[in-house]
């Protein structure tokens, strides 16, 4: 199987790869959209891409993949401890650093950290955490990256710091996207998308009553913008049960007519950690 992740190598998508799929050819792609059209192209069989992190909420490249993109489903989900160090190339020393190099999403988990010890540090954004090691080791001896340990182990790169982030445990979900989604198991979540054609009072309750007679757990739901203007959004929510499921399937068509589109992300078995 060939399987695409968020690169280069060192990357957490690479670990949760790896975790996924341990005997997987893995094809490294430089964005989260990159993945998207892998999986989409045939160019690969499946993707893995982070959706959520449990400090900094949602990963919204992913999720904007999963709106507007079609050809893309969920089929599995895995979760993966997320911890982050500060690496620099062998001798660089704290009082040297004054230029921070990761990914975002990095930054934004290990804001305490970065504001306590280094305040007037740069902050540059990198694609990924492993990027971001290439790029501090290709820059002078004032920088440093925040990646993980493996990264540092990849690229011979020493640890000044561990565990950074703002707290623990961080963990990170990721999604294994695909032509098509998982057959029903009977312990599964499906993930789905919703509009309105206008804005008027009890739009979103009417569609959250039907989920609730029919006693069906959300597990979680969020908003992102429609792309056409502000007060204009999509609705996107996780719930337990698979879209095949009779009381899930006739949820689904009875909210069908409160809402102008709706888009099944896909059903797929909830995570077990067989830890």
């Amino acid at each position: 199987m060939r399987l695409a992740y968020l690169g280069p190598a060192g990357t957490y998508s690479e670990e949760a790869a790896l975790k996924y799929a341990p005997g997987a050819e893995l094809v490294p792609f430089p964005s989260v959209a990159a993945v998207g059209s892998a999986v989409s192209s045939g160019m690969v069989d499946e993707g893995v891409v982070a959706i959520e992190n449990s400090l900094e909420g949602s990963v919204n490249d992913t999720l904007d993949l999963l709106i507007h993109e079609s050809g893309i489903f969920i089929r599995k989900e895995l979760i993966l401890p997320i911890e982050h160090c500060i690496l620099a190339k062998p001798g660089v020393r704290v009082q040297d650093v004054r230029v921070i190099f990761s990914h975002p999403q990095a930054f934004a988990q290990s804001r305490r950290f970065i504001e306590r010890c280094f305040p007037k540090a740069q902050l540059v954004a990198a694609f990924s955490t492993a990027g971001a090691v290439e790029e501090m080791l290709a820059h002078d001896g004032d920088a440093v990256a925040i990646a993980s340990k493996r990264a540092a182990e990849l690229y011979g790169a020493q640890i000044l710091a561990r565990n950074i982030q703002d707290r623990s445990p961080n963990v990170t979900r990721f999604v294994v996207l695909a032509d098509s989604d998982h057959a029903p198991t009977g312990n599964d979540k499906t993930s789905l998308c919703f509009t309105f054609a206008e804005d008027k009072p009890g739009q979103l309750f009417s569609v959250l009553k039907e989920f609730a007679e029919r006693n069906i757990n959300l597990v979680k739901i969020e908003s992102r913008p429609l792309r056409e203007g502000l007060g204009k959004y999509f609705f996107l929510a996780d719930l337990e049960g698979h879209r095949e499921d009779p009381i899930i399937a006739e949820t689904i068509d009875r909210i069908k007519a409160f809402t102008s589109s709706l888009k099944i992300f896909g059903s797929y078995p909830r995570y077990q950690n067989d830890a």
